[in-house]
């Protein structure tokens, strides 16, 4: 997932001699994945995870493959569109279904707080090595080597998670005349989905204004330094924060979490030089990995179990629309005025996500009082224990 989207921009690029057609279908295969996962989720709530993902994550690999070599015989930009967007209509959210396992496996809210904590670290290690290894592979070997990588990755990875027959969540059967509606109809959702959309096109403006930062002092070269140093700081906490239990309100920690992270962006505007801006990234990414695990607990908590994974991927698409979202409007404000004009988009973003959080906080605190915790086989006495044995 952290290399597709930059070794198709790579390899667009190379062949093509054009980032506005890289930028293209980038975006498209983003988009169609923002309106297609939710849709996929709610069949596999339905269905079961491998009855659907194994043949769509197969479209996907065929549609991935076939844009490959469509690339290579520099294709018509109509054929890299439509064959961007069934990719990424195809692909679905891998993260909410293993999050949705990690509800069924886990016996406590302890367990389950540790286990979000460490896919919060693993997805940050993927996010700083997957990048770094597309480049790699795109300046050494061909421009769209890491396309191949990845087809090789979805395909095994695909095969290996989805035949664990054992801990797939069971298929809840709706009953007969009960109409089963969107979890985004739950305005604790809401609140959950637009902080996700604002965090992301904070990360989305980040991007940009690092690689016009480290442009404009002629190192580009220390861009995915710096951007790692960020993930590191979130990989690091995210070990920390899932090795103790906590016993503050979901929402308590879920806002502060919010309001550190804005906290610590707005802090980017001050930074002299790229070490200094290496340092306050590395702050202030760790406050990310904890607040998207209360996210995901707390997504896990107010979604009815038979909707678990649609909930789970409302989450992904919000983040994938922010992302897109800020890397649009921070661009231009970087071409008029450098990487500060970028710094300045990513703090309004950061206190938007921080105003979203703040008017939905008493309807998330209210609805989290009245959920019932979802996962199989707890009991107080069991949370009492796990407590008890940390």
């Amino acid at each position: 997932m952290s290399m597709v989207g930059i070794s198709i921009i790579l390899g667009v690029r190379a062949l093509y001699d054009s980032y506005t057609l890289a930028g293209l279908i980038s975006a498209v295969q983003v988009i169609a994945y923002a309106i297609c996962a939710p849709v996929l989720a709610r069949l596999v709530d339905r269905h079961g995870q491998m009855q659907i993902m194994l043949p769509s994550i197969m479209i996907s690999a065929v549609s991935l493959i076939a844009l490959i070599f469509a690339i290579i015989n520099l294709a018509s930009p109509t054929v890299l569109v439509i064959l961007a967007a069934v990719m990424g209509a195809t692909g679905g959210s891998l993260g909410a279904l293993v999050r949705a396992r990690w509800a069924m496996v886990c016996e406590s809210p302890a367990q389950l707080q540790v286990a979000y904590a460490m896919e919060a670290a693993f997805d940050e290690l993927v996010f700083v090595l997957g990048p770094v290894i597309a480049t790699l592979l795109a300046a050494s070997v061909h421009p769209l080597a890491g396309l191949w990588v990845s087809v090789v990755f979805m395909v095994v990875g695909a095969f290996l998670f989805l035949l664990q027959r054992s801990t797939q969540p069971p298929v809840m059967i709706p009953e007969p005349g009960v109409k089963r509606s969107s979890v985004m109809r739950n305005g604790a959702m809401l609140t959950l989905f637009a902080t996700y959309i604002f965090n992301g096109a904070v990360f989305g403006s980040i991007d940009l204004s690092v690689v016009a930062f480290s442009d404009e002092v002629n190192m580009s070269f220390m861009a995915g330094i710096i951007l790692a140093s960020m993930s590191l700081g979130s990989l690091i906490s995210a070990v920390i924060y899932g090795g103790r239990v906590w016993n503050a309100p979901l929402w308590k920690m879920f806002f502060f979490g919010v309001l550190a992270i804005a906290i610590g962006v707005s802090t980017f505007l001050f930074a002299g030089n790229i070490a200094i801006l290496a340092v306050l990234m590395f702050i202030a990414g760790a406050a990310i990995a904890p607040t998207m695990t209360n996210v995901n607990t707390i997504v896990q908590r107010i979604s009815p179990p038979d909707r678990l994974t649609e909930g789970l991927t409302w989450m992904s698409t919000g983040m994938t629309l922010g992302v897109s979202l800020g890397s649009a409007i921070a661009g231009p404000a970087i071409d008029q005025v450098g990487h500060r004009g970028g710094f300045a988009f990513t703090v309004v973003f950061a206190w938007l996500m921080v105003v979203a959080a703040l008017v939905g906080l008493r309807k998330l605190k209210s609805h989290l009082a009245t959920t019932h915790i979802n996962l199989p086989e707890f009991t107080e006495e069991n949370e009492e224990q796990d407590f008890e044995s940390k």
